[in-house]
């Protein structure tokens, strides 16, 4: 279900991203104002995923729901930070994490 959800945020982030670099400024400004829109409905999703997961807490791997949100938001608030700026555009040298399995520990000693 998590691979599921990331698949249809790249599928709908990158041809819009991929159009907007040749638009119009106009263009581009509802073009990045849909992306955001997108974004939160990304996020809903995994919000949701993350009530029905049947994820077990001795599973070795989990899906990693807040690391997920987290880039989401900050993927948002560069876009905003764009789209209506303080300022002249800062350089932000922060990098996505991109990795969403967690590690769990096993729950009793190995044998």
């Amino acid at each position: 279900m998590p691979t599921i959800i990331c698949r249809y945020a790249l599928l709908l982030i990158l041809p819009i991203a991929q159009g907007s670099a040749f638009a119009t400024d106009a263009h581009e400004q509802s073009q990045l104002s849909l992306i955001l829109q997108q974004l939160d409905t990304i996020e809903r999703l995994a919000t949701r995923a993350e009530v029905v997961s049947n994820a077990e807490p001795d599973e070795r791997y989990q899906f990693d729901y807040l690391r997920l949100s987290q880039d989401i938001q900050r993927i948002s608030q560069g876009v905003q930070g764009y789209l209506s700026p303080s300022r002249a555009h800062p350089h932000d040298p922060g990098e996505l994490v991109g990795d969403y399995r967690l590690d769990t520990l096993p729950a009793g000693p190995s044998p």
